[in-house]
């Protein structure tokens, strides 16, 4: 449960976002305010399950339903497979299912095309991670799905990890000057990541010391340019304009790694529902 309680404050906002000041004004005036019900999350489609802990989290802070997960986050699940059993108040399972869906929904389809671009890039031994093109406020969350998915995390935020872009390189009126001015502020702190846009940039990155050279938005083959220019001198990271279905050009041309922003941006969640059976 780890995961919900350092996103008990997302939870709590997102629910609060849904209840208003008013709270379930539908269930409030349909149901029995001493009603209690069961019911079962199954997904229709195909997915890598991401969220279990969350959605459960959710029913504890809507009135105390109990969560009961039948398919751990992390695996994978046929349609129609019931990935979890909620049981207790009905004001709670009522309350808190879109949020819960929500939240499963989304972090399931992280996680599902993530697992997908990890089985393609694998055999040519290359890691696929995110970026930080997430949802604003949702990024641990995303990047949780992004690992189960079996996906690498680039940096957190800003703050625990290098990367010199073309802004950066303005900044400080050249790159070597950049690379320089961050190797002796930070030392050994992290490693000194430099955005290449083509081949003179690979160069110039190379001869300032570059422990890794991000290739922005590089052709396939240029790439692989890129690469037998570098000659294991530096790591090589692939970034911008990679999709699930160009992502084969680009394989076998000689990086380390490929950062895809999709997988956070543009992931397709995931068809769930929760099916109810009330009691009488």
């Amino acid at each position: 449960m780890e995961i919900a309680e350092k996103a008990e404050g997302i939870i709590r906002l997102a629910l609060a976002e849904d209840m208003g000041a008013d709270g379930d004004v539908t269930t409030s005036a349909v149901c029995p305010p001493d009603a209690t019900g069961r019911g079962v999350i199954v997904t229709r489609v195909p997915c890598r399950v991401a969220g279990q802990p969350v959605a459960a989290k959710v029913f504890e802070l809507s009135g105390g339903a109990t969560y009961s997960i039948l398919v751990e986050d992390g695996t994978d699940a046929s349609p129609g497979t019931e990935l979890a059993r909620v049981e207790g108040p009905l004001a709670s399972i009522l309350g808190g299912e879109r949020t819960a869906l929500n939240f499963l929904a989304r972090l399931s389809g992280i996680a599902t095309v993530t697992a997908r671009l990890v089985s393609i890039a694998q055999p040519y031994g290359v890691a696929i991670m995110d970026t930080r093109k997430t949802t604003p406020g949702m990024r641990i969350l995303e990047k949780y799905a992004v690992r189960l998915g079996g996906g690498t995390n680039h940096r957190q935020g800003l703050f625990d990890g290098v990367i010199i872009k073309d802004n950066h390189i303005a900044a400080a009126g050249g790159l070597d000057i950049a690379v320089r001015r961050a190797r002796n502020s930070l030392q050994e702190r992290f490693p000194i990541e430099v955005e290449a846009a083509d081949l003179a940039h690979v160069r110039e990155a190379l001869d300032s010391g570059a422990d890794v050279i991000m290739l922005d938005n590089m052709a396939p083959e240029l790439v692989g340019k890129a690469s037998a220019l570098v000659a294991g001198r530096a790591g090589i990271e692939v970034s911008g304009g990679v999709t699930p279905e160009n992502i084969t050009t680009y394989l076998g041309q000689g990086m380390d790694s490929i950062s895809i922003g999709f997988i956070t941006h543009s992931a397709q969640a995931v068809d769930l529902s929760l099916e109810l059976e009330v009691e009488n």
